[in-house]
C-alpha cells in the first residue's frame, strides 16, 4: 500500500505544480491518494474497465457533475474526452477536487467536513454519502489514513 500511496502522491503532486490545478481543493493530497488507494489500489496504467475509468474509478456520470474536466482545455464534447481525463491522473484528481466542491457536506454527522466525507461522496454519490460505505472500501481507506498518521508524527 505504501508504495502505492507514495507514487500516486508523487505523480499529482507533479501535475498539480507543473498542469496547475487552478481549482479550489477542498481534499488534501494525503485523502486523494487515500481514496486511490481504496477504490483501485492506486495500480497505474488503470483504463476503463466497464463503467469506471482511471485511478480514482471515475464515472461518465461523476465525471459530468464535475463539469467534465479536460486535459490542456480541449472540448469536453471531443470524442474520448471522458477517458482521456479519468485515465489521466492529473485531470483525474482535478475532476474529483471539482465533483467535492459540488457535492461537499458532512455525511457523517460530525459537524465538519473533511477526508471521510469525501470518501463517503466519492464511493456513495454526492446524493447517497451518508450510507454505509462497502466494507473493503472503507477498511483500506482507514488503513491507508492510519498508515500515512503514523508517518506524519
Amino acid at each position: 500500500m505504501a508504495s502505492a500511496f507514495l507514487k500516486f502522491s508523487a505523480i499529482i503532486l507533479f501535475l498539480g505544480i507543473n498542469a496547475g490545478l487552478a481549482v479550489d481543493q477542498p481534499v488534501t493530497e494525503v485523502c486523494l491518494g487515500c481514496l486511490c488507494q481504496a477504490v483501485s489500489g492506486c495500480k497505474q496504467g488503470l483504463q476503463c474497465d466497464g463503467d469506471a475509468c482511471g485511478l480514482f474509478r471515475i464515472t461518465w456520470a461523476y465525471w459530468a457533475d464535475a463539469g467534465k474536466p479536460t486535459i490542456d482545455g480541449s472540448s469536453p464534447e471531443a470524442p474520448g474526452a471522458y477517458p482521456t481525463c479519468t485515465n489521466d491522473p492529473g485531470c483525474a484528481a482535478r475532476t474529483v477536487q471539482l465533483y467535492m466542491n459540488r457535492f461537499a457536506q458532512d455525511c457523517n454527522g460530525d459537524g465538519q467536513i473533511d477526508c471521510y466525507d469525501y470518501a463517503a461522496i466519492h464511493k456513495l454519490g454526492g446524493y447517497g454519502c451518508k450510507a454505509d460505505l462497502p466494507f473493503k472500501f472503507h477498511n483500506t481507506f482507514n488503513q491507508c489514513l492510519a498508515y500515512v498518521a503514523s508517518y506524519q508524527g
